[in-house]
């Protein structure tokens, strides 16, 4: 099967693995909030636990978790309406995009994908059969696809289009008239929408997230949403993606979870629960991390600044920067290789975002790690001129 393994996860690892070794390394690659769960949310889940509650959900989700769900999309995203029976809880926000391009798509069909894009969007429609057609963006276009570019890419054989906004790897966030006109040209030739939102809440300078399900009822009809509780709570290991759909949409991605995960892990849907019944403590909690990743992404971006023939868009949201190398002379998997051999320091290198000539850095990290880690990659580039 020609499917890659995931390379943020590979850069991680190998970081994680140096470091178990005794080096010492300064690891950018980590995709995860380096905060703590909630303790409020921890306390729910331990609370369903000693309840008992620690057999077979329904699969789709516990219905008072889809219930708040469908009630948070109307109230906070502006859907029109939303049934309970929309909503779909899966066991993380990766497998909730799966189960969605799954559901939609067949052998032979196109997926478009503007990039850069997250490395898991090509391997997911390839595991579906499908074909993935990438449409490149730049820093020129601060990463954002065009209305003019999507409508030249729309072939008879296409089904789908992905958009992430939040975006994950260059915190590009699309606003509402440019999300407007996207919708607009998807709807006028008839193919869905997946809108990832799993760093909806992670915004940066006033920026404001926007749901192209909440267009109106024809955008309702086409567009499926998915988010999740990893980002926005420090729950990746938590494992709980969201997933708002139309219903026939829905029922498919629900019988297919039926016959694969059965359902997310039920106590931990609790846990999740607990958030939403809870929004003062939960919009602290993200306040709170808000404020430190906001610190750290100014402070990384004037680093980064600093370093020679390197450039980089200041992201207006989820925890990323992805400065440009290219004017380095080297590419960006040689790059990576020779910054974490030499230096210790551990990126992701763009081309697993489907973009040459960049690398991703997660500014989920410690202040102290992320000032060695500028000032070694800065000794590291001046040594290339």
């Amino acid at each position: 099967m020609n499917i890659s393994p995931s390379p943020t996860l590979a850069v991680d690892a190998k970081a994680k693995a140096l470091k178990a070794a005794g080096e010492d390394v300064c690891g950018f690659g980590a995709g995860e909030p380096d905060f703590d769960t909630p303790e409020f949310i921890k306390e729910a889940a331990i609370r369903a636990l000693r309840e008992g509650r620690t057999k077979y959900a329904p699969a789709a989700g516990i219905p008072e978790l889809r219930e708040k769900l469908a009630e948070r999309w109307v109230a906070v995203n502006g859907f029109s309406r939303l049934e309970p029976s929309q909503v779909i809880v899966s066991p993380g926000g990766k497998y909730s995009c799966y189960l969605a391009i799954l559901s939609v798509c067949s052998p032979g069909d196109e997926v478009l994908i503007p990039s850069p894009y997250w490395v898991s969007y090509p391997e997911m429609v390839k595991l579906a059969g499908a074909e993935p057609k990438i449409l490149a963006t730049g820093d020129q276009r601060e990463f954002r696809l065009s209305p003019e570019q999507l409508a030249k890419a729309i072939t008879s054989r296409t089904r789908l289009l992905i958009l992430n906004s939040p975006s994950n790897p260059t915190g590009a966030v699309y606003s509402r008239e440019e999300l407007e006109k996207l919708v607009e040209v998807a709807l006028r030739h008839n193919i869905y929408i997946l809108s990832d939102e799993i760093y909806e809440q992670l915004l940066y300078d006033g920026a404001r997230h926007c749901s192209p399900a909440s267009f109106g009822e024809e955008a309702a009809r086409s567009v499926i949403t998915v988010s999740g509780f990893s980002k926005t709570y420090s729950m990746t290991g938590w494992r709980l993606g969201t997933m708002a759909a139309p219903p026939g949409v829905a029922k498919a991605v629900a019988d297919l979870q039926s016959q694969t995960t059965s359902n997310a892990t039920t106590f931990a849907q609790y846990g999740a629960l607990e958030a939403l019944r809870q929004p003062k403590e939960a919009s602290q909690a993200v306040a709170a991390m808000l404020e430190v990743f906001d610190g750290r992404r100014k402070a990384l971006h004037a680093g980064l600044g600093e370093v020679p023939r390197v450039t980089c868009l200041l992201a207006q949201g989820a925890f990323y920067l992805f400065p440009r190398i290219s004017e380095l002379g080297m590419n960006s998997t040689d790059f990576a290789s020779a910054l974490l051999e030499k230096e210790k320091v551990a990126v992701v290198p763009g081309v697993a975002f489907g973009a040459e000539g960049y690398v991703r850095l997660s500014y989920a990290v410690s202040d102290e790690v992320m000032e060695k880690g500028v000032e070694r990659m800065n000794r590291f580039c001046a040594s290339l001129q």
